[in-house]
């Protein structure tokens, strides 16, 4: 699979940070959501799945549109 990086709203180059594949599927790297009440929440959680927190600024200027 390969990678475009899409952006980030990190000074440092850490997370977050959002990618597209060849696909045009979207990779999120950020923290992982560890909060137990949050994953209390969540839906249809399957074994391989991972949630991590995106903030809001990463998504609205680096998300594609289409």
């Amino acid at each position: 699979m390969q990678l475009r990086f899409l952006g980030t709203t990190s000074d440092d180059g850490d997370c977050p940070t959002l990618y597209r594949t060849e696909t045009g599927d979207i990779v999120v790297q950020g923290d992982r959501l560890t909060d137990p009440e949050a994953l209390a929440q969540l839906r249809d959680v399957k074994a391989s799945e991972t949630f991590v927190v995106v903030p809001r600024e990463l998504l609205t200027r680096f998300a594609p549109r289409t």
